[in-house]
């Protein structure tokens, strides 16, 4: 572990925590720092960690905190809530995983980031359809051991694919999909009527319609008061067999367990990238499926969406330490 400094010799300055780092992060990270010239002096912890107490003890004497990949949890937020007094949340879903509500009361500023990956997460929720569709990894995988045993594919032409949340990585999805010769239904509480025009989309109300009508079900909704447990066990006995469902968007939104107990009858497959328990647990029964393909929240990971997500949680560090608001989510 090493850390890294900026304008040490300010005390005068602020100090803003940045305890947690994911390795492909620090270039562009340490690129916006230039943004806290003259208002803050920073200190980044360059290894990654998930134990609470070492998170803590790097929080120490910081008015800042950048969150990237850690919950602060309200017992975190005890231990730290005399002399924090702004979270920059560096991913999406910060209700997840930031209280807002108690860093409110304390009169904590939590910001957040917006756009930042859509391309990413979209491109990620394609490849995790495309692995379930012709199984390349797999496939590689057993080539590398040996043998010549290939598996029969799905054609994505003709398709329909059903977008839970038209978003900006919603529509993202829907443009791949156009690309593909795909059918597009979507369903969201508030539709953009130019983007539902321009993708040449159709709107379902009903989200047990939708999943009744879709080859493959995408999720891309955030997680709300109002999204929280919104698919239930009844929207997934609607998946007709054979059906794809990938999630990239939070577990937290699907009825919790209930997702686990469709797929263990073996009908439809799965690629998720989030789950209600992160890291998930090794003895997760998600892990022993075989249709089911995961990975670990990691659909965000990619050049052009750190670049954006690194400048945007300096830039809202920079607004709070000079009367400024921006990116604020309480």
């Amino acid at each position: 572990m090493s850390i890294i400094e900026t304008q040490r010799e300010r005390t005068d300055l602020p100090l803003v925590a940045v305890p947690n780092i994911v390795d492909s992060m620090l270039e562009p990270f340490t690129s916006t720092l230039d943004l806290l010239h003259d208002i803050a002096r920073v200190r980044i912890y360059t290894d990654f960690t998930l134990d609470e107490d070492t998170l803590v003890e790097r929080m120490d004497g910081a008015k800042a905190v950048i969150v990237i990949g850690f919950h602060v949890s309200d017992a975190m937020l005890d231990r730290v809530g005399d002399h924090v007094e702004c979270f920059a949340f560096g991913g999406t879903g910060v209700a997840s995983y930031i209280n807002l509500i108690a860093t409110r009361e304390r009169g904590i500023r939590v910001c957040n980031v917006v756009h930042y990956g859509n391309g990413a997460v979209a491109e990620h929720a394609v490849a995790l359809i495309m692995e379930l569709a012709r199984r390349t990894g797999r496939m590689d995988a057993a080539m590398h051991i040996g043998g010549w045993h290939g598996e029969d594919g799905t054609s994505l032409e003709n398709k329909t694919i059903a977008l839970v949340g038209f978003g900006g990585i919603g529509q993202h999805v829907a443009r791949i999909a156009r690309g593909f010769g795909m059918h597009i239904l979507v369903w969201n509480s508030h539709l953009d009527a130019q983007a539902v025009h321009d993708l040449e989309a159709t709107p379902v109300d009903d989200l047990g319609e939708l999943f009744e009508r879709a080859d493959i079900v995408s999720l891309h909704l955030p997680l709300l008061a109002d999204t929280a447990g919104l698919i239930t066990p009844e929207h997934l006995n609607h998946l007709r067999p054979g059906t794809i469902f990938v999630n990239t968007a939070r577990a937290e939104v699907i009825q919790p367990g209930v997702l686990t107990s469709r797929l263990q009858r073996g009908d439809i497959s799965a690629g998720l990238d989030v789950f209600d328990a992160e890291p998930l647990p090794d003895d997760d029964p998600l892990r022993t499926l075989p249709n089911v393909v995961l990975t670990p929240h990691v659909a965000w990971r990619a050049e052009a969406a750190y670049a954006s997500l690194t400048k945007q949680v300096t830039q809202s560090i920079a607004a709070y330490f000079t009367g400024e608001s921006f990116n604020v989510a309480n």
